[in-house]
């Protein structure tokens, strides 16, 4: 191999290298770190010198490559089984079709430039048109992949066999058809050549159409569990309402015989029959305990939801601290508020019973003129938030629906989800968006 070959096959190895750990660190939404750049280019470059020296099939040395960066993916970057060896065997992929594109031109090219001083900045305008090559179609598989890692990671095995199909299919193609470039600039069937370019194009496109239904087969699972949740969400929230309404029917009942009551009280006390109205007075207490909500917040559903919900957290052990007082008109809709309650509850406790020690839930509200910011502060593990699922979607759909927002923050063992609502709005702004 004389010296102009060497280093371009260093260079090649050197764009192959970045370009693979900047699309696997990119598809996975994690931090690309310098120092897993450097420890995958020298295990390439090990693979590339032990290859040659022990005249190991290019297939092997490739397998061995996608393993490699399966590890860096896995390992070092921390992503999931399925999608480590997706997006390697990806990145392998992406990076053997454009050899294959590149080789496909350059045996139909590159013999009219055999003996010609041109034949070198050819070489190296073919290196640059092979990064480019590589680049888009990475920018595009991105583009399609760009999913939440909760949407898509539970089915990121899906795209594992039509992934080693396209690698099996390209590597086939370039050890039947190619070898290096220094032999492939003497090959003269252009047909032959323009028929391979044609089908490498072909899987390309191959790639892009399953790329894009894998895309809205995530996202129609996605819009399932939604769905799912948001009319287990609706039914309790029903549940929540009639209770509502029948304790305070029974309140209103209370109330209009409370003249009654109160009128035998003071025929008692005026015959002198103290023991029999402290009887009276103990039975007047219990029936009035029977109405009373465990959490006053000013809006009756609320008040039920979170009597419930705070009740099984302090049955697990967890302690809770309610201080909020809802404004009054609200100008959100009941549905909506226990959308936001039951969730960001049901995600509190659930992180509370995964810490070491007895946790905590502290739940707080302040008006900021036309807003209004409810603050669920909850103890978690020390551990990184897992992604974000279906409830926490939820919240961010019904604050949306308000203009609002919501903030989420992580400090050591303590969680805090804000959450700020427009309450000057009119039902009649919002009737029409959904979630």
């Amino acid at each position: 191999m004389d010296y102009f070959s060497f280093c371009l096959n260093g260079l090649s190895l050197t764009a192959q290298g970045a370009l693979h750990v900047r699309f696997v660190s990119h598809l996975t939404g994690k931090q690309l770190k310098i120092r897993y750049f450097f420890a995958y280019l020298c295990l390439l470059f090990t693979i590339a010198f032990l290859s040659e020296r022990l005249a190991v099939n290019e297939m092997v040395s490739i397998g061995a490559g996608v393993l490699v960066l399966y590890g860096i993916s896995r390992f070092a970057l921390g992503n999931q089984r399925p999608a480590s060896w997706t997006a390697a065997v990806l990145a392998f992929y992406i990076t053997q079709l454009s050899f294959g594109v590149l080789n496909s031109a350059e045996a139909m090219l590159f013999p009219r430039l055999v003996g010609s001083p041109w034949l070198y900045a050819a070489l190296l305008a073919a290196q640059a048109f092979f990064c480019v090559i590589c680049a888009g179609a990475y920018a595009a598989v991105q583009k399609l992949l760009s999913l939440p890692e909760g949407v898509q990671m539970p089915y990121m095995s899906l795209l594992l066999f039509p992934g080693f199909f396209f690698l099996s299919a390209e590597l086939y193609i370039l050890h039947t058809s190619y070898s290096f470039v220094a032999s492939s600039v003497l090959l003269e069937n252009e047909g032959k050549h323009s028929a391979l370019l044609f089908l490498q194009a072909l899987g390309l496109a191959a790639l892009f159409c399953t790329l894009y239904a894998y895309r809205h087969v995530c996202l129609g699972f996605q819009a399932q569990t939604a769905v799912q949740s948001l009319t287990q969400a609706a039914q309790a929230q029903k549940v929540y309402i009639a209770e509502a309404q029948a304790r305070y029917a029974q309140t209103k009942s209370f109330r209009h015989d409370i003249r009654n009551h109160l009128s035998v009280l003071k025929g008692l006390l005026n015959n002198g029959k103290l023991e029999e109205s402290k009887i009276y007075l103990q039975k007047l207490e219990t029936a009035s305990e029977s109405l009373a909500f465990p959490c006053q917040t000013g809006n009756p559903v609320v008040d039920i939801l979170l009597g419930e919900k705070l009740g099984l957290a302090k049955a697990k052990g967890i302690t809770a601290e309610v201080s909020l007082v809802l404004p009054n008109p609200c100008g959100i809709d009941d549905f909506d508020l226990c959308v936001i309650f039951a969730n960001a509850l049901d995600n509190a406790v659930n992180a509370c019973q995964k810490g070491e020690e007895a946790g905590f839930i502290r739940i707080t509200g302040k008006r900021q003129g036309d807003f209004y910011m409810l603050t669920f502060e909850n103890s978690c593990p020390a551990e990184p938030l897992p992604p974000s699922g279906t409830g926490l979607h939820n919240i961010r759909s019904a604050a949306e629906k308000y203009h609002g927002a919501v903030l989420i923050e992580k400090k050591d063992q303590n969680f805090s989800l804000n959450v700020l609502l427009n309450i000057s709005l009119h039902p009649e702004s919002i009737s029409g968006q959904t979630y």
